[in-house]
């Protein structure tokens, strides 16, 4: 693939459905991802892509805004990036990573976009993107504020066994196209 062009994906989760565009550049090993999450239920979730509080605090991220993705290589050589909540480290830090997701009520949805610079040293052939989802509780979630047009809430670690990977099919790194992979 010598240019990029942007190609579409959709994924459908019990809670919500996710339609992602991929705009791969070989050149720059450069992937824009723009992204509309449906809450395809009835009642309000949280999405997991507005990264977590001790990142805002230190200024390492924008409240509201979608921060770079974390990613994981798997033993085929395939990428994971993904948004989503992680669990308290151990040992506990000062000030702990508490996870940030955006409030989405019963038949609306959010949209959001990133990108993702591959390092050198990433040699997987494909990739996928996949966000963290859960079902909104009010015990689970404190602190809502509005940022940005974006309804975001403070969540609990419990929230990390609750929630759901809603991910994209796979994306050729180098066909440029997203595949059904049997690896």
């Amino acid at each position: 693939m010598s240019a990029s062009r942007a190609v579409s994906t959709e994924a459908t989760g019990s809670l919500a459905s996710v339609k992602a565009s991929f705009d791969y550049s070989p050149s720059q090993r450069l992937l824009k991802v723009a992204y509309r999450i449906e809450n395809t239920g009835n009642q309000a979730v949280a999405v997991f892509d507005r990264g977590d509080r001790h990142a805002v605090l230190s200024r390492k991220h924008t409240a509201g805004a979608v921060p770079t993705p974390y990613f994981a290589v798997d033993e085929q050589g395939g990428v994971t990036l993904s948004h989503e909540a992680l669990p308290l480290p151990a040992p506990a830090p000062t000030s702990p990573p508490t996870p940030l997701a955006a409030r989405v009520a019963a038949g609306a949805s959010l949209e959001g976009n990133f990108q993702f610079a591959l390092p050198m040293s990433l040699e997987g052939d494909r990739l996928r993107w996949c966000v963290g989802v859960a079902p909104f509780t009010e015990a689970d979630f404190s602190a809502g504020e509005k940022v940005d047009e974006v309804d975001l809430w403070r969540a609990s670690f419990a929230v990390v066994e609750s929630q759901q990977r809603l991910c994209t099919a796979w994306f050729d790194l180098e066909r440029g196209a997203f595949v059904e992979s049997s690896r």
